[in-house]
């Protein structure tokens, strides 16, 4: 049937057909793996090449210095530099997750290399007992590594991004292990490393807080690796046993004698269905059921485990062994006659003109939508175009005949294909298969390609995916900044402004940044006045010293924390009388810096208005701190005629003076202080802390109380009180120390100019109705003697005061207020009779 020379090229292991396709013709030269150390990233990664200092090799014509080399996959050369790196020698050698290269030295010292050679700072060391006791193994697994001493020590660092060294437990061995593995912590109950140590007959089990004993009996295990699931682990047993097991040794699922007890080379799991071991010149795979595939290599090989298959590296190409996918087996396995087969043939027929065509069609008229299907599938799964479109068109021609088949189907495999075949070509060299593809996701295969400074293919795959560029713009804005030291910074811009105006969303903040730490400050600020966003110009204006524009770009957004950003940038970075002058013409800095230092910085709020000439606030600012010295205790002691707020408030006044728009502030200033100087010697004198902070009026009454006449009147006279004023002070002030004969003697001095009425009001609000007798009937309006009568209930004396008024609404309110005085009532109502006020009743 179709495709007898596809299928003629796999092998049969079991029931299950692999097939080991050439990716690669490698593009390097003169590079034989044997002499280096390689580290082959998955996922179609980089490979990195160093020679290896543990073994004697011929030079040729090359340096005594060696070179670490890093290649794609197809053997194009992205990058290389002179190892002169110290700490003995070169132990581990691999890619972390994120394509950062890890090398280990002897000493403990960690390097880290991007995909371009440049040494990621700062260095890490596994501590002081690796570098007493030399590293001899690494263990690598994602972003993590084990490392095991020459004191047979264990190591861990969970994340090389972020490395932090753990010691794991004691193993209590005396000699080495025979050979170590590593369960990652995903895959563990506890979330921590566990790591394998093959000793004698059996398996240690080694993680942070404990050491156990596992597989009893097994050994010795020559060779150990456990499979991506982490549930599975491979070994190969000192009399030449592949065992197949769980990781947690409880059974053995599979075994096979090899025809060798000498350790293969390398053990790797291919996919999650066969082992591959490789010796000398032989390549073993071996699977659950049937006879094992022998592959003959004259070349070393480097075998790279992937998810779904192994890469097989020589010295001359790239190959990816892989289980053949189901799809594609019932299309081209010899002699097929699957729905998707005869479809394809259909196809055949049909580019032939042959009414086989249609019979074709005939025959799977009912399964058309599973052979569709599965020619999509088959299509994803190949590495060659032209067998890609082949079955796609199959697919397509398919799908005319069957209504049910969703179309997207096709289109998205179509789209995908042409992504994968975007970085599968020799000059890009990422020989990702789809389902890698699907595990690795577009977006971190675009950052692969721009971090590999393949820019112009992830814009344009960013593009065809319709996802977001700005990744890929902004990557190559501060990659071309750094590459175009040469190029001048008018002309750059224009580079940089034409390609980053392909995503509106663009940070011009953060290239600018970049240039600002490559040391093109001038080019920086020209960037950062095309960034839209203040919140991202503002910082970096002040970060590359261009306060003044970073003052004015905050207060133009009008966003208050920026610009006390910058305010108080610039308050740690300049001297006060620039930053006064920066602000002065800028009214919300102004105001916002005023409201800030009225809070928390006085001083500094002085020194501002004096430096601007406005007298005034400094002065407002003298009196509102000799408030606030008040409520200190400490501010009272000393001499009572110069204490701190007297001197604060005669500093005020003599702000206000300069003014002429203050002199009603600088007289209120003038008695203020004059009146705590008084109270302050008040106070001296009776030795009672109660005048200083009370008002003129307080004071003079306090004094009357306290019986010191001659103050009072002091007070009076420093201050110009008013005799109406003098008046009611004291009388309430002799009331509240019930001093009837002085009150007496007060009212006959001369004729009250405020009369008699605040006797009668101070003596009725104590109570004492027979004093205030005395001077009611001193009070000239009989209106007021009326109602003052009735305050008291002196019904008679009210109604006939009221009687001389002749005020009928008085009466009716006296009437009213006495109610409740029957005797009182009928009095009124004779009034009321006598008078014929015809309104009252």
């Amino acid at each position: 049937m179709a495709g007898v020379s596809i299928a003629a090229e796999w092998q049969l292991l079991g029931d299950k057909y692999y097939r080991k396709p050439e990716i690669y013709q490698l593009r390097w030269k003169n590079i034989d793996l044997a002499r280096n150390k390689v580290a082959c990233a998955p996922f179609g990664g980089p490979i990195a090449l160093i020679r290896d200092d543990s073994k004697i090799v011929q030079l040729y014509a090359e340096s005594a210095l060696r070179k670490l080399r890093i290649f794609t996959s197809s053997g194009h050369q992205i990058s290389e530099t002179i190892w002169r790196n110290p700490g003995g020698r070169l132990i581990g050698l691999s890619w972390t997750d994120n394509q950062t290269l890890i090398c280990i030295t002897q000493d403990g010292t960690v390097y880290r290399y991007d995909i371009h050679c440049k040494l990621i700072e700062p260095n890490v060391s596994l501590g002081h007992e690796c570098f007493e006791h030399s590293v001899v193994e690494c263990v690598f697994w994602g972003n993590g590594v084990v490392c095991m001493n020459e004191a047979l020590q264990l190591f861990c660092v969970s994340d090389l991004g972020n490395p932090k060294v753990s010691k794991l437990a004691d193993t209590g061995l005396e000699e080495f292990p025979v050979c170590m593995a590593v369960i990652e912590p995903q895959y563990t109950m506890s979330g921590n490393v566990e790591v394998l140590l093959a000793v004698g007959d059996h398996v240690l089990l080694v993680e942070e807080d404990g050491v156990q004993t596992v597989g009893e009996g097994l050994g010795p295990l020559q060779k150990m690796v456990v499979s991506h699931n982490g549930k599975l682990m491979a070994s190969f047993t000192h009399d030449g046993q592949l065992l197949v097991m769980p990781t947690d040794f409880s059974s053995i699922i599979f075994e096979y004698a090899c025809e060798s007890a000498l350790a293969p080379e390398q053990l790797v799991w291919c996919g999650m269905d066969s082992v591959l071991l490789y010796w000398d010149d032989m390549l073993l795979m071996v699977g659950p059921y049937g006879d094992p595939v022998r592959y003959l290599y004259d070349d070393p090989i480097i075998l790279i485990p992937e998810c779904d298959g192994a890469r097989i590296l020589s010295n001359s190409n790239m190959e990816f062994l892989q289980r053949v996918p189901s799809s594609t087996e019932s299309i081209f396995k010899i002699g097929s006659t699957e729905p998707a087969a005869l479809l394809y043939d259909a196809l055949d027929h049909f580019d032939r003109r042959s009414a086989k065509a249609d019979e074709n069609l005939r025959l799977i008229r009912s399964s058309l939508p599973e052979a569709v299907e599965a020619c999509v599938d088959a299509a994803g799964h190949e590495f060659d175009p032209l067998l890609q479109q082949t079955l796609l068109r199959a697919a397509s021609y398919g799908q005319a005949f069957c209504s049910q088949f969703q179309r997207e189907s096709i289109q998205e495999m179509s789209k995908t294909l042409r992504v994968l075949n975007a970085v599968r070509s020799p000059e890009i060299g990422i020989p990702l298969s789809i389902h890698q593809y699907k595990l690795l996701t577009p977006s971190v295969l675009i950052g692969r390609l721009v971090n590999a400074h393949q820019h112009l293919l992830a814009l344009r795959i960013s593009d065809y995916l319709g996802m977001n560029q700005e990744v890929v713009i902004m990557h190559w804005a501060c990659a071309k900044l750094s590459v175009s030291s040469a190029i001048p910074d008018a002309t750059l811009l224009d580079i940089l402004l034409d390609k980053l105006k392909l995503s509106r969303s663009i940070s011009y903040a953060a290239v600018a940044a970049h240039a600002d730490q490559i040391g093109r400050r001038k080019l920086a600020a020209m960037l950062v006045e095309h960034e839209p966003l203040s919140s991202k110009q503002v910082p970096l204006l002040l970060g590359i010293g261009e306060e003044d524009t970073a003052l004015s770009k905050a207060t133009e957004s009008g966003d208050t924390d920026l610009v006390y950003l910058v305010l108080f940038h610039i308050w740690q970075k300049r001297p006060a009388l620039e930053l006064f002058g920066m602000i002065q013409a800028r009214p919300l800095a102004r105001d916002l810096f005023i409201c800030y230092a009225r809070c928390y910085k006085h001083e500094f709020l002085k020194d501002f208005f004096l430096s601007t000439g406005q007298l005034h606030d400094v002065a407002f600012l003298l009196w509102k701190e000799s408030w606030e010295t008040a409520k200190n205790p400490m501010a009272s002691r000393g001499s009572p005629l110069h204490g701190p707020r007297v001197k604060l408030i005669e500093k005020a006044q003599n702000l206000f003076a300069e003014t002429k728009e203050h002199v009603f502030e600088s007289k209120a200033a003038e008695e203020h202080a004059k009146l705590l100087k008084l109270q302050h010697e008040l106070e001296a004198s009776t030795k009672q802390p109660i005048f200083v902070d009370s008002s003129i009026s307080d004071t003079i009454r306090t004094c009357i109380v306290l019986g010191n006449h001659r103050a009072a009147l002091k007070v009076k006279t420093e201050f110009k009180v008013s005799e109406k004023r003098w008046y009611w002070l004291k009388v309430f002030a002799l009331v509240t120390i019930r001093d009837w004969d002085a009150l007496e003697k007060f009212s006959k001095e001369k004729r009250p100019p405020t009369g008699f009425k605040p006797f009668v009001e101070a003596c009725i609000d104590a109570d004492e109705k027979s004093e205030a007798v005395k001077y009611i009937s001193k009070l000239a309006d009989p209106r007021e003697k009326a109602e003052a009568y009735a305050r008291i209930g002196m019904a008679k004396e009210a109604a006939e005061a009221a009687s001389q008024s002749k005020d009928g609404e008085l009466l009716e309110r006296l009437k009213n207020t006495l109610q409740q005085n029957t005797t009182a009532s009928s009095i009124f109502d004779t009034l009321r009779d006598r008078l014929s006020f015809p309104g009252v009743s």
